[in-house]
């Protein structure tokens, strides 16, 4: 390339950068926009009190520019009158390290989440989730059938505002575990007991023929002083006759990782862990909960040789969620028919 050429390109590559420069400098600047359709999806919401309830995915920002700031604003009860119940700062207990479910003692679940005081009722600034936190004394909140609380939200960013009137807070009252058999208006409990999720090949020691769901109760005790310092939970396995069952006839069953427990106590009454509450912890898969989270997955397994000279695995899975630190029994009755755990 010759020296008058080589100037020559580079004389127009030059103006083609300028004219791209001066391109940039006539192009709009990007308009930071608040879109009309943005919404809420869900304008009425029943959180359940005793626990966390986090209302997610309701909030929908059409096509705003983001971030967005939100506000609860003008939270009050339906006469009128203000819900200081639920603006007043209450101490909550919040996560300041991820729970993993591989945690090795209670000590290394208290080091991740502290105290803190927050209201009851509030509203993720910048997602629109909404949280009801689980206070140490919800018994003052309204809840169902009460017409409970009505409030506003405030919605901005850069391009604009926009106000949601009159929405709507009713909470539930407690219902400290579930599967529950408490009626969620009333607060009384309807059944004395619920049944498991499932069983297979669990067979009477009489008819021989397999148990059904109709044929296990289960029931959730809470025990009122275990003189201890630490909350736990216990398994109990009772007969037809209310007389114990050895835990240890279920021989198939993972006690040492049943749930997310430390310090197990195996008897031939009861097997008993220290825990921490709520149970599950926060709502993710771990190794102790069902596919969602949601809550605590326990199968009782145990093995036999059936009357065709076959092993036969049978099982009883029972999914659950404790909501009420304290000391937590779990006992499975078998009130018409004891399960038969002898080889044919």
């Amino acid at each position: 390339m010759n020296n008058k050429f080589q100037s020559r390109w580079i004389y127009l590559l030059g103006l083609v950068l300028i004219s791209i420069s001066c391109a940039e400098d006539f192009l709009p600047e990007e308009l930071e926009v608040f879109d009309e359709d943005t919404r809420f999806n869900q304008t009425v919401f029943r959180p359940i009190l005793g626990r966390n309830n986090l209302m997610n995915n309701v909030f929908n920002p059409a096509n705003s520019s983001r971030p967005f700031d939100m506000e609860i604003i003008n939270l009050r009860r339906v006469d009128g009158s203000p819900a200081t119940e639920l603006t007043e700062n209450h101490p909550v207990k919040v996560w300041e390290k991820p729970y993993l479910g591989n945690e090795t003692s209670l000590e290394e679940i208290e080091d991740k989440r502290t105290i803190e005081n927050r209201p009851l009722f509030s509203i993720r600034k910048h997602s629109g989730d909404f949280v009801m936190w689980n206070g140490a004394n919800s018994s003052f909140v309204k809840t169902e059938p009460d017409s409970g609380y009505v409030f506003d939200v405030e919605v901005a960013n850069a391009g604009g505002n926009k106000f949601f009137e009159d929405m709507r807070l009713i909470p539930q009252r407690e219902r400290p575990y579930e599967p529950s058999n408490y009626d969620p208006l009333l607060g009384i409990a309807e059944d004395e007991y619920v049944r498991p999720l499932s069983v297979t090949n669990v067979e009477s020691d009489e008819s021989r023929f397999d148990l059904s769901l109709e044929d296990i109760e289960i029931y959730f005790n809470e025990v009122e002083d275990l003189s201890n310092d630490f909350n736990t939970l216990t398994f109990k396995f009772l007969d037809k006759d209310y007389n114990p069952i050895d835990p240890d006839n279920f021989n198939l069953t993972d006690w040492e990782n049943l749930v997310h427990g430390f310090d197990m106590e195996f008897t031939e009454e009861y097997v008993r862990y220290q825990v921490a509450y709520p149970i599950p912890l926060v709502e993710t898969q771990t190794q102790y909960t069902n596919s969602t989270g949601e809550q605590a997955r326990t199968v009782f397994s145990y093995d036999r040789i059936n009357a065709g000279g076959f092993r036969e695995v049978a099982e009883i899975v029972f999914e659950f969620s404790i909501y009420q630190s304290g000391h937590w029994e779990i006992i499975v009755v078998f009130p018409e028919e004891n399960p038969n755990f002898e080889n044919d």
